[in-house]
């Protein structure tokens, strides 16, 4: 009886192909939205998670002030919170448990020359540890050593889009770089890590020695220069552990009284990345959410039309049961079609999501993350609309009287 019910149900849909592809199209925009949305969403959490794996694991970095956007007295006579120094970055190392190395960074950001190209781009000035905490590999030539690090020597590592941006298709190994007024060589090109989890570029940078940037381009020896350092614990240490010494070590550092705030932060890269996908993932079940409001109207609109449907098909309906059928066979002749109608254009929507998935994920730059299981969802989510809204103009076409049925004109 449901294979004659399949049959008839797709001779009515070719009859009227146009309304029956307007009816299912409130279905198509749903099923097709609430799949793009999760699997983007699902992408985007992916995305983040290997951002901040790039970065290194049990990674924490210990900057001057209250967040990543603290003042600080990076500049001689301006005033604000102070910088930190080579003892500090010494005693963490010495004192802290749970740690396995330390770097510090001197941040700058100046002209970068190369013949007749220029840019600014950031500069860090740093230790060979910082390559090692942020898991960073090379593509070609090496990086700089402790060696060069006491000698203060004018040597840099570049990253792919300085590369790109400075010396086009040319080997920059060996080549040298003017960083405004000193000349810096090129000694080594970093693997590409993309972009960072904060939407900045990871290789637009260029590393150097930090006593070679302090003494060249920043004039900053003294005690208090260290902008940011780089910390790594050890594997399957706690951070949390790492996080709580360090910022008493701190305190007691910069002879901060019991009710005076930290003018210090240590930020977790594995919690932040935490705070990220959870932050995605309930943005994720928001979107997908709103998104599914769109099948209800697809049900909405399958609905009206299998009611104008019934009222279309009054003769035929009182004929059948005329001539024998019962009313439950009618009642399932409606309902397949209604759930023909809706299981059509779940499919339709699955196949639209799959392109806009794919092509979308390139365009922002996001993990593309196939998931079967919200396919599936969707699909029976589609069917089940359709019996929903199917049912009451089934009920209505088995309740016909046959009399009256066939005085329908």
């Amino acid at each position: 009886m449901i294979w004659n019910a399949f049959i008839i149900a797709l001779r009515e849909i070719r009859r009227n192909l146009m309304r029956a592809f307007l009816t299912v199209l409130g279905i198509v925009i749903g099923v097709a939205a609430v799949i793009t949305m999760v699997t983007l969403g699902r992408g985007a959490t992916e995305s983040v998670r290997q951002t901040f794996t790039s970065l290194g694991t049990n990674v924490l970095t210990l900057r001057p002030g209250q967040g990543f956007g603290g003042r600080s007295s990076s500049t001689p006579g301006v005033p604000g919170i102070p910088l930190f120094n080579e003892m500090d970055v010494r005693s963490i190392s010495e004192q802290v448990p749970g740690v396995r190395s330390v770097a510090p960074v001197v941040n700058t950001q100046v002209p970068t020359i190369y013949r007749q190209r220029s840019r600014n781009t950031s500069i860090q000035g740093t230790t060979p540890e910082y390559f090692d905490i942020g898991n960073w590999k090379l593509a070609d030539g090496r990086f700089f050593t402790h060696r060069d690090v006491r000698d203060g020597s004018a040597v840099c590592v570049i990253g792919q889009t300085v590369r790109r941006e400075l010396f086009g298709d040319e080997d920059p190994i060996g080549q040298k770089l003017r960083l405004r007024d000193a000349s810096f060589m090129v000694i080594g090109l970093l693997a590409p890590k993309g972009q960072g989890g904060f939407g900045n570029d990871q290789d637009d940078n260029i590393m150097a020695p930090m006593t070679a940037l302090q003494r060249r381009l920043t004039g900053r020896t003294s005690v208090q220069s260290i902008n940011t350092v780089m910390i790594a614990g050890e594997e399957d240490y706690p951070t949390t552990s790492i996080v709580a010494d360090t910022t008493l070590l701190m305190r007691e550092r910069r002879n901060l009284r019991e009710n005076e705030e930290n003018n210090f932060s240590v930020f977790d890269s594995r919690q932040l990345a935490d705070a990220l996908s959870s932050s995605t993932k309930v943005m994720t079940t928001l979107l997908g959410a709103v998104a599914g409001v769109s099948l209800l109207v697809g049900g909405i609109g399958i609905m009206n039309i299998m009611l104008v449907s019934v009222t279309e098909r009054t003769r035929e309906i009182g004929i059948r049961l005329a001539i024998g059928a019962r009313a439950r066979e009618v009642l399932m002749q409606f309902l397949v079609e209604a759930v023909t109608l809706s299981c059509a254009g779940g499919l339709t929507g699955m196949l639209l999501a799959y392109g806009l998935c794919h092509f979308l994920a390139n365009v922002i730059g996001v993990a593309f993350i196939f998931d079967m299981n919200i396919n599936i969802i969707s699909f029976i989510f589609s069917a089940a609309i359709g019996i929903l809204f199917g049912f009451m103009p089934a009920r209505r076409a088995a309740a016909l009287d046959p009399i009256e049925a066939l005085r329908h004109e």
